[in-house]
Order: C-alpha cells, then structure tokens, then sequence
C-alpha cells in the first residue's frame, strides 16, 4: 500500500541460460551479417518459436549417413524413439482405441485356446474319454515328442 508502482516502467526480465544458449544457438547457425541484424524483439521470437521444440529429448535418438558402393549418392537415416508428447487426434484416439480393443481380443482368444488345450492334454493323461473312439489325436502327438 505505502509503494507507488509505475506502470509505465516494466522491468524486462532476465533471459534464462537454456534461453540464451538457444539463441546462441540459433545465431551460431546463421551467417554472422545476418545474425548481427537481428532485433531483441525478433531474438525473442524466434526463441518463443524454438522452445516448444524437444528435438534432444529421444530415449533413442539415432542418426547417421552411409554410402553404398557404386552409387554416387549419399544417403541419412535418422532414428528417433520416445515418449509420444502430442495430443491425439480425434482420429487416432480411434484407431488407438480399436487396436487396444484388438490387442485384448486377440490376447483372450490365444489364452482361451491355450486353456483349453491344457485341459485337453490333462483330460487326455488322466485317461478320461468323454466319447467312446474318438480323440483328436492331440495327446498322441504330444507322447510321441517325449518317447
């Protein structure tokens, strides 16, 4: 209450380290004429426009050029792999769901089946025969691996 504020006066506040190294950065990349006219409200700018980008921020991050022999070309590969920081579109919140949905299907179906050949190989070596001369011949091929 005692302190009179000026509001006319702004203090700029001081720019971060990750910030200037970004625009050193930036202005190491340019040739040195060009990146001396750069005003400190485009240096900002181009700052605001840099810092959303995570480019150094892959679990895997893998790049490299090679050349095949006798091919006068050069040719890059780049391999980047990391968590998935971007929204879902409405389109891939879809597709994720129906894979999910598949993934869980196709489990349920591979351990059903499993399941049920247990039972089967465990109704077969206990010797329970629910219908007289018939067998899939399941347990038959299974006694001959360990004979």
């Amino acid at each position: 209450m005692g302190q009179d504020i000026d509001t006319k006066v702004t203090k700029k506040a001081p720019a971060s380290s990750e910030q200037s190294r970004r625009i050193a950065q930036f202005l190491a990349s340019q040739p040195k004429a060009l990146a001396a006219s750069y005003s400190q409200a485009q240096l900002e700018a181009i700052d605001n426009a840099l810092q959303g980008r995570s480019w150094q921020r892959h679990a895997i991050d893998s790049r490299g050029t090679f050349s095949i022999p006798f091919i006068p070309w050069r040719f890059y590969y780049v391999m980047l792999l990391g968590r998935n920081r971007r929204a879902f579109t409405r389109r891939e919140k879809r597709l994720s769901s129906l894979a999910l949905f598949g993934v869980i299907i196709a489990f349920t179906l591979v351990s059903l089946s499993l399941g049920l050949l247990l039972l089967y190989l465990l109704k077969s070596a206990l010797g329970i025969e629910l219908f007289e001369g018939h067998s899939l011949g399941i347990w038959d091929a299974v006694k001959s691996w360990f004979e």
